[in-house]
């Protein structure tokens, strides 16, 4: 079998964007169209994948610099067969060039296995689709006999030719060695003055080369996106497909179409999502986790059997098991809850390791601080861990209660067992198993007054 050499067009400006953003950058489900497009191309395993690019000089390649592809520049945009020209001159005759598009980013491995098999010396694979409305997309032609003789492209098409509904998605497979051919044939005979790739169909047909077409499962696989409104329909309809898996997969999902999935999930059995939900990055949902509505999760990992409840913002945060956070909690990057942790409403924590079975119910900050076993935290606490250059660690250990309203200014040791009293402000460490109180004598001043406004006499 050929080495296979994946070819992706990224230099299109996309002007229906209305955006200074190149349209390969713009984002579906939490990646950029190119992304998608690479991670299809790689499940292939090629021997290269090239992306071109153009629109934005570099900074498509500056923006997605980790992407294992070999870029190439096309300095000046003459359409799509300049483009594929640009990327072949060191693929050899022998191998099988895939061409995929930088704004079709759904394509599915499946089809693309497919039309890669159509590949020879002998025969070219086309993913076409039929379209109930094909407006913007080049027609297949077919002859008598039903064999593909040619693309026509809209803006060329009569009205005879613009009723065909078979439309073709610019996605191929051929010999490299015949494209380069054909691609050195290609004329400038058209409304844009461009090369277009599309033209080499017609030219496999006359060199009597067999041309396969091959359909998608779905629609969507091959659809571009071209303006913001595609974007959204896009958005909408992988939304649909990967809560669909959740669900297959013994998720229960309130409402399908009102949770949002930018990155990859990982949910055990049982797990029951709310709501208004979204979740980015790299997130996993142990057995029985509930989420409660309105609530954003960022590349953390949630224990089996936690709930969060409503209106929670956790990120790049962990959660132990039987844990439960909110409503209006903020875990932040950090955060580390072990077994049992009480998180309630207003609360955030951040760099913190709590310990199993302790609680911090309300309106409280807990930043740098490492938080022991059973500890119960008061409303209204405060670790005041940043001096205004650096930042300190609180500690609390294993027993303590600490009264509502206490600041603990960092650095510093509540001891295990330690009792703090309401309202203090800890600024050493205090021994352990004694009460601690730091606040100053109530003091009541007998016959004050408090200051009046002077009223104003009418003149």
């Amino acid at each position: 079998m050929s080495q296979l050499v994946v070819i992706i067009l990224a230099a299109g400006q996309g002007k229906r964007m209305q955006s200074d953003l190149p349209k390969v950058l713009h984002r579906l489900g939490g990646l950029t169209l190119l992304e998608f497009v690479v991670e299809a191309a790689y499940a292939l395993d090629p021997a290269e994948v090239l992306v071109v690019y153009g629109h934005g000089g570099d900074r498509v390649p500056q923006t997605l610099p980790n992407l294992k592809v070999t870029w190439i520049p096309q300095s000046v945009q003459l359409g799509t067969g300049h483009a594929v020209m640009q990327a072949m001159p060191d693929t050899p005759d022998e191998a099988t060039v895939l061409v995929l598009y930088g704004d079709v980013p759904l394509i599915k491995q499946t089809t693309l296995e497919q039309v890669v098999a159509q590949a020879s010396e002998t025969s070219l694979g086309l993913v076409t689709v039929d379209l109930d409305a094909p407006t913007g997309y080049g027609r297949i032609l077919r002859n008598a006999e039903g064999a593909i003789q040619g693309i026509i492209e809209e803006r060329d098409a009569d009205s005879q030719e613009q009723a065909i509904t078979e439309v073709n998605t610019g996605i191929l497979a051929a010999n490299a060695g015949r494209l380069r051919r054909w691609l050195a044939s290609l004329k400038q005979g058209n409304v844009q003055g461009e090369y277009y790739l599309t033209d080499i169909i017609a030219l496999a047909a006359q060199d009597g080369i067999a041309i396969h077409s091959i359909a998608p499962n779905a629609t969507e696989e091959v659809l571009g996106v071209n303006d913001r409104l595609q974007l959204a329909s896009l958005e909408r309809y992988l939304q649909r497909v990967q809560a669909e898996e959740l669900m297959r997969s013994g998720v229960t999902l309130r409402d399908p179409a009102r949770l949002d999935i930018r990155g990859t999930i990982r949910a055990g059995q049982d797990v029951i999502i709310d709501v208004n939900v979204v979740l980015e990055g790299q997130v996993a949902l142990g057995d029985g986790v509930s989420i409660g509505p309105n609530v954003l999760i960022r590349d953390s990992e949630i224990g089996p059997d936690t709930q969060i409840l409503a209106n929670c913002v956790i990120e790049q945060a962990r959660a132990g098991a039987r844990c439960q956070i909110g409503p209006f909690s903020r875990l932040r990057p950090g955060a580390h809850l072990s077994d049992g942790v009480h998180v309630g409403n207003f609360v955030e924590i951040k760099q913190s390791q709590v310990g199993a079975g302790s609680k911090i119910n309300h309106l409280t900050y807990v930043g740098d601080s490492d938080v022991g076993k059973r500890v119960n935290i008061g409303a209204g606490t405060i670790t005041c861990n940043y001096d205004g250059a650096f930042k300190h660690r609180t500690i609390i250990d294993d027993d303590a209660f600490i009264g509502s309203g206490t600041e603990l200014v960092a650095p510093v040791k509540v001891g295990a067992g330690s009792t703090i009293g309401a309202g203090s402000t800890i600024t050493h460490d205090t021994p352990p198993g004694q009460l601690t109180v730091a606040r100053n004598r109530q003091v009541t001043i007998r016959g004050w007054k408090r200051p009046v406004k002077p009223t104003s006499k009418a003149p």
